[in-house]
């Protein structure tokens, strides 16, 4: 749930009190990254005064460490959220929340249009016994007739991946409330400059930090924002299983998030752009961006995402797979790698890769296809993006004619 107080910004949040290594109270402008695996207890009474969670004290790494506090902080204040617990990857996040709040016998509802990797996560929640149905984000207004007394948690992604699918959020939280089901919320499509699930009603929303919030490519880590409530079960969770981000990964991330409110305009902007040049585009189709108009999924998208549409779209390349390789090996500023929301634009077919981990008839039933191809911006200069793809299309041109 949203915090009722105003939320600190994002830039100023998880500031801590002056560095006790600079006695005259002047602290340094980069949080230091704290290696240490364990610490020094100055006596009992601070040692209960941290075990019993009265201060923000440390014992042992796997429990806490003041970096990844810090990025916590920062990344609660950017989703307006009580707290927020980090972690090692994005799936590691998704997996802690399923860990933390489904139950054998519970009822999972799970949108075929989310990263494919949660397909094998449900394979492992169902043999621990819990029921899991997968449903089309197209159908999400139907969504309740899904929904039984048992069901215990509705996780989506809206935009959703890698289709940009949106999903109203309120109107999911209104359905999962009669049984009183969570709803989390994947935000790492959308990310918190454009759009706070928490503010339109999801109880939690994750991240795969690795993508827009890091945004260089060079970290893995995962977040849930969520209540002081959560935060505490959460933590507990994390503790049991040892999936703490380690300090100097939390220092990249933290170095990120000082540049992604400027990226992630950036990335709105260039998509835009792009995806307004793909639609007059011949051998391009069935273009999916949230801000375009002409996109099913637009008006819903425009009400809970508040400062543009993000930075990824989809879109078809010819009549078959063969053309989508083609088109893709053709590009030079745009590459061919798997991930999304770094600086560079990156491009992949969903197919071969991030949906590789369902079986080939999954991967369809919701309207990816094997010409399918999903597209990240990044922040080139956009005209170096669309001069670029202009080029890989008259490459395919010229071939399709030979």
């Amino acid at each position: 749930m949203a915090t009722t107080r105003k939320p600190s910004r994002p830039h100023y949040a998880g500031r801590h009190p002056a560095d006790p290594l600079t006695p005259y109270g002047n602290r340094p402008m980069v949080t230091p990254i704290v290696n240490a695996v364990n610490y020094e207890y100055l006596d009992f009474e601070v040692l209960r005064q941290i075990t019993d969670g009265e201060i923000d004290g440390y014992t042992y790494h796997r429990d806490d460490n003041p970096t990844v506090r810090a990025v916590e902080k920062k990344i609660a204040a950017l989703e307006q959220a009580q707290d927020c617990v980090v972690c090692t990857t994005g799936m590691a996040a998704c997996t802690m929340v399923y860990l933390t709040y489904l139950r054998a016998g519970g009822h999972l509802l799970l949108f075929h249009d989310i990263y494919g990797a949660h397909y094998k996560v449900s394979l492992i929640l169902e043999r621990l016994g819990v029921e899991v149905t997968w449903v089309d984000a197209t159908d999400w207004p139907r969504l309740e007739r899904q929904v039984k007394p048992n069901t215990q948690m509705i996780f989506l992604e809206t935009p959703s991946n890698p289709l940009c699918k949106s999903i109203d959020v309120a109107a999911v939280k209104a359905m999962a409330r009669r049984v009183g089901a969570r709803v989390v919320v994947d935000n790492t499509f959308a990310t918190p400059y454009h759009q706070n699930p928490l503010a339109l009603g999801a109880d939690l929303v994750v991240h795969s930090a690795t993508k827009a919030l890091g945004g260089h490519n060079d970290l893995m880590a995962g977040a849930i924002a969520g209540s002081k409530e959560d935060y505490d079960k959460l933590w507990f969770t994390r503790q049991a299983i040892g999936t703490t981000l380690d300090a100097y990964s939390a220092s990249l991330l933290e170095r990120g998030l000082k540049t992604f409110p400027l990226r992630a305009e950036r990335m709105a902007v260039n998509a835009m752009a792009v995806a307004k040049h793909l639609v007059q585009c011949r051998g391009i189709t069935n273009v999916r961006y949230p801000g375009l108009k002409s996109f099913d999924g637009h008006r819903i998208a425009a009400r809970q995402m508040k400062r543009g549409f993000g930075g990824m779209l989809a879109f078809e390349v010819g009549t078959t797979q063969e053309d989508a390789k083609r088109f893709v090996s053709a590009l030079r500023v745009i590459r061919h790698a798997v991930s999304l929301g770094s600086t560079e634009s990156l491009i992949c077919i969903p197919f071969l890769t991030t949906m590789l981990y369902m079986p080939p008839e999954r991967r369809t039933t919701f309207g990816v296809k094997p010409n399918t191809v999903r597209l990240s911006i990044g922040i080139e200069p956009v005209n170096d993006l669309l001069s670029d793809i202009d080029a890989a299309l008259g490459k395919l041109k010229s071939r399709s004619r030979a």
